[in-house]
């Protein structure tokens, strides 16, 4: 293939298809692309190296085994991550569309794949900028005398509040009774519970608005609005500043951590490998979706991000690259967080493991009380959120911008007109902002829980992961996709992307997959208060809202089609060409072959196959038996 390729844009002999464009038909307008190649990688790395990188991967790697955790890690890295993540930024490319009509150029009977991303992205847009919420919440009341979590001197405390000072005081374990010892806290647990959340007894019991974090909630999603408001052109410059400066703060926190007391035995703490844990099904499964959160893939924005680069730029070299730059940053993460854990743990004169923390324990009760006992507690608290609301905002608007990207395309000639788009991404700011003002009530943690633990669950991501690859490796086929790949780039990529896109992922979606039901666990908050059944029943909806999409597109289809061989064969995979994609009007599955060539490759692979089928009509029972 080449430079030497040529794409012939021929009619389809469909009967009852019809090209969205043909040369006959005129050209559709030219797609808006990246100013440089700078603002797509800055994007993508915005994208995915997020919270998840800071508080999600550092605990995992302690809690399965230290360095063992690596293990497992790294053949989901190879194995799945990188491979569905360059698979969905070249599917974009070579479309020049976003997360929905990509499959239904590329693979008609799954464009459910697409429905189910946006699903997706649409459930985790609500409910991930809540954190940010918090954090800036957070970074507000920083900007006083003192931390307002460092002392047991406020409207909020309890009795049972104790301070860290005191607590080091060894007389007053010996002198207290057992019974008190189990009931006290801390000053920024209290902080937490009783002044941010001022969380109610359960999800039964929602509670009024905090007015507070309504405001904070409403400024994030302005800022996310002006963001990507223009499209890649605002996109493209604003990541420039939220994706490098993260960056920074974390070298600056990791150098200030590495200094402290008690770090050492932290980061020992942190990589010490305990190869016996590799025998429980948990920790891979901890690995196995900890890839396909920290790569957002099966979101469509990977998808929709490609969608704007040039048809001949190297996306392959650029997947690879941010790779490792993602998960380079949640390995030094682990360094960042866990000696300032160690630190703690020496300042309190307990275990490392009493003071590890995951999620939002991590971000807002063990790294702001850490900060407590540094010096210029104020500075590094500021630093921290500031770092955190960075990292949170870059990776929103990159998905909200996804899910825009995908539906503007689903109907461009009705969102593209004038500033249409602009309208319709402040009414989706709008309503994704009115549905998070649940989660922003006195029982909102509860229902947040709920929609992350369920709606963006990594069931969901390995469901969508496992059928982008059928759709792309086997009904396409892997061969005529590394033939586009080798179209745009110049060269074909290493063969083990496409023996993962046929054997490796599938394998490992489905065995994590299986071992992710099998080990399911309802979900619980703070270890004690169990979810209510209704509750329970309301997430599996959230989850299966998603995954339903894939099976009845791919009922839809084959009712649609009328019956005839040929039509429903078109529904496994066709092609429609934009003005801006030098892509054939009809590519052929590897195991389907038209009756006559639509493409010339320079070579005699596809014009020279035969044609296995007849193409007469068939009852659509038929039909169904026979594929």
């Amino acid at each position: 293939m080449g430079k030497n390729v040529k794409w012939k844009h021929l009619r389809t002999y469909r009967s009852n298809t019809t090209c969205r464009i043909c040369p006959a038909e005129g050209k559709a307008p030219q797609r808006e692309k990246w100013a440089s190649k700078l603002d797509f990688v800055l994007s993508v790395a915005g994208g995915f190296v997020g919270l998840g990188n800071v508080w999600r991967f550092p605990y995992l790697c302690y809690k399965n085994g230290g360095g063992a955790f690596l293990i497992p890690y790294f053949i989901f890295l190879f194995g799945g991550g990188l491979p569905v993540f360059f698979l969905e930024v070249a599917l974009g490319q070579f479309t020049s569309e976003g997360g929905i009509t990509c499959w239904g150029k590329l693979c008609p009977i799954f464009t459910g794949i697409g429905y189910a991303s946006i699903v997706i992205v649409s459930l985790l847009n609500i409910y991930y900028i809540v954190i940010l919420a918090w954090g800036l919440y957070y970074l507000l009341q920083c900007f006083q005398h003192e931390l307002p979590w460092a002392r047991c001197r406020h409207s909020w405390n309890t009795a049972n509040c104790v301070e860290d000072t005191v607590r080091k005081n060894k007389s007053l374990w010996l002198s207290a009774n057992v019974t008190s010892l189990t009931n006290l806290t801390s000053p920024v647990t209290e902080f937490w519970e009783r002044n941010v959340l001022s969380i109610s007894s359960g999800i039964d019991e929602v509670g009024g608005l905090k007015w507070e974090l309504a405001l904070c909630l409403l400024a994030v999603w302005i800022i996310c609005f002006f963001c990507i408001w223009k499209g890649v052109k605002s996109t493209g410059k604003v990541v420039y500043f939220t994706a490098t400066f993260p960056f920074l703060m974390l070298i600056v926190l990791l150098v200030r951590g590495v200094t402290l007391p008690g770090a050492a035995e932290g980061i020992k703490f942190y990589l010490y490998p305990n190869l016996t844990r590799l025998k429980d099904p948990e920790v891979w499964i901890d690995a196995g979706t900890q890839i396909f959160f920290s790569y957002a893939i099966c979101l469509g924005a990977m998808t929709s991000l490609g969608s704007y680069n040039k048809y001949k730029y190297n996306c392959y070299r650029d997947c690879m690259l941010l790779g490792c730059l993602n998960s380079g940053t949640s390995f030094v993460s682990g360094f960042a967080i866990f000696s300032v854990l160690g630190f703690m743990a020496q300042e309190q004169g307990v275990a490392i493991a009493d003071v590890a923390e995951s999620g939002p324990g991590l971000a807002f009760i063990a790294y702001p009380k850490a900060v407590t006992m540094m010096p210029l507690p104020t500075v590094w608290a500021i630093l921290f959120f500031i770092m955190l609301l960075l990292l949170g905002l870059d990776s929103q608007f990159v998905e909200v911008e996804g899910q825009i990207t995908s539906l503007v395309d689903l109907y461009p000639s009705l969102l593209r007109k004038g500033y249409r788009r602009e309208i319709f991404i402040a009414v989706i700011c709008v309503i994704s902002y009115l549905l998070g003002l649940t989660m922003v009530t006195k029982g909102g943690m509860y229902v947040f829980q709920l929609f992350d633990y369920y709606a963006a669950s990594g069931v969901c991501l390995l469901w969508v992961a496992f059928f982008e690859c059928v759709a792309v490796a086997w009904v396409y086929g892997a061969d005529n996709f590394y033939d586009a790949i080798e179209d745009m780039i110049g060269y074909r990529p290493n063969g083990w992307m496409k023996w993962s896109w046929m054997l490796i992922t599938p394998v490992l979606c489905v065995g994590c997959f299986v071992f992710s039901l099998v080990k399911y666990k309802p979900l619980t908050y703070n270890k004690f208060y169990e979810y209510p059944d209704w509750s329970i029943g309301l997430g599996w909806a959230l989850a299966l809202a998603s995954m339903i999409c894939i099976p009845m597109m791919v009922v839809i289809k084959i009712i649609q089609s009328d019956g005839s061989l040929i039509e429903v064969r078109n529904c496994f995979t066709h092609w429609t060409p934009t003005a801006s994609t030098p892509s054939p009007n009809t590519a052929t599955p590897s195991f389907l072959y038209s009756p006559a060539p639509v493409l010339s490759y320079g070579r005699s692979r596809f014009s020279s196959r035969p044609t296995p089928f007849p193409t007469i009509p068939l009852s659509r029972s038929a039909l169904v038996r026979f594929y």
